[in-house]
């Protein structure tokens, strides 16, 4: 695991987070890439953030976990970058995500963060 992974996240969860990021890519708004969601999150925008597990070197994404921790904004740890770039609409993978406009995934958003935060 990543020094910077602070939450071990089921594979289930990942999986139901990775659908829901598809879904706002499609009904809503998303942010690709560690800058994209960087400032996704500065701005206080996103609604969840993915961040891949494989990402090398770390300290590309390493600042993402605390700075969503700031503020309050969950954290959803994915094993591969081609996961991430995929579920989001790229055709290469993506050390993090973020979902600004959650559209038609909204409930699945609110309940993805909640156990997000309860796995804390």
């Amino acid at each position: 695991m990543s020094v910077y992974v602070t939450t071990d996240i089921p594979a289930d969860l990942a999986e139901d987070s990775l659908e829901a990021l598809e879904v706002a890519r499609d009904t809503g708004r998303v942010k690709k890439g560690t800058n994209e969601t960087t400032k996704a999150i500065e701005r206080g925008n996103a609604d969840l953030v993915y961040v891949a597990e494989d990402v090398s070197p770390e300290e590309i994404v390493m600042h993402l976990p605390e700075l969503a921790d700031e503020k309050g904004i969950p954290v959803v740890f994915i094993e591969t970058q081609d996961d991430v770039g995929h579920a989001a609409g790229l055709e290469v993978g993506s050390a993090a995500a973020a979902i600004v406009d959650s559209g038609e995934a909204s409930d699945d958003v609110e309940d993805i963060a909640d156990k997000v935060e309860d796995l804390d």
